[in-house]
């Protein structure tokens, strides 16, 4: 999913650059919203767990491998807004320090990875949340599905910008279909992952999941004080 420099047309690169800066600019002012001084802390750890994340590969098939893409995952704990400005930072590191996708290719990377995953993977999240049950299960289903979408969305994104902007002698047929299989089921782990760590965090403190707030009912408090006869022992 990390494109390369050179893999797409000046014009391609320069209109998904154009786009992931227009969208980060809208998220700086849009994820004042969404952080405060309990959740800002808990997206930096998010930030830098899809940054090590994204650094260890699981084999799939035929000699491929995958890794996480955290968008879903960081936009149910903090937000899409926020997300966005996560899946930004971990993604200009990972070219600037490790040459892990293009510099010339960083919107398009931008805008694969934060942008459309993002907002398909947010989009199915609050859509299932509607018809789920409102409980942790729930949750953790639908962060689950939205997870496994989001990666070949972004697959099928990218296969549009190879239509348009393609640098190598390809057919469009063929890279459709390898991208499609392959990211299928790079999105059976990634729904894994997200669900292990949303299940986590939920159970320690579900009042900072972002995707949570007004869907888990407030659990009962179990009142531990002894009663009066006791007392009076």
């Amino acid at each position: 999913m990390h494109v390369p420099d050179g893999f797409l047309d000046a014009p391609t690169s320069l209109a998904t650059g154009a786009l992931a800066a227009g969208t980060v600019a809208l998220a700086l002012r849009k994820a004042r919203t969404e952080l405060d001084d309990r959740t800002a802390p808990l997206a930096g750890l998010t930030a830098a767990f899809v940054f090590a994340g994204q650094t260890i590969n699981f084999p799939v098939a035929a000699g491929t491998s995958g890794h996480l893409i955290g968008a879903v995952l960081t936009a149910v704990l903090v937000g899409p807004w926020t997300a966005l400005l996560c899946m930004t930072a971990v993604l200009l590191v990972q070219a600037v320090v490790f040459a892990d996708g293009g510099l010339t290719a960083l919107g398009t990377n931008v805008t694969l990875l934060g942008l459309v995953a993002v907002v398909v993977g947010y989009g199915v999240f609050r859509g299932l949340t509607a018809v789920l049950p409102r409980t942790r299960t729930g949750v953790l289903a639908a962060s689950g599905g939205a997870a496994f979408l989001s990666v070949p969305a972004a697959a099928l994104t990218f296969v549009g910008l190879f239509a348009l902007g393609g640098q190598v002698d390809l057919p469009i047929g063929t890279v459709a279909s390898a991208m499609t299989g392959v990211h299928l089921l790079i999105g059976l782990g990634e729904a894994a992952i997200t669900v292990a760590v949303v299940g986590a965090v939920l159970a320690v403190r579900p009042d900072l999941v972002h995707g949570a707030r007004g869907l888990l009912s407030a659990a009962p408090l179990e009142d531990r004080r002894p009663v009066a006869a006791e007392q009076a022992r």
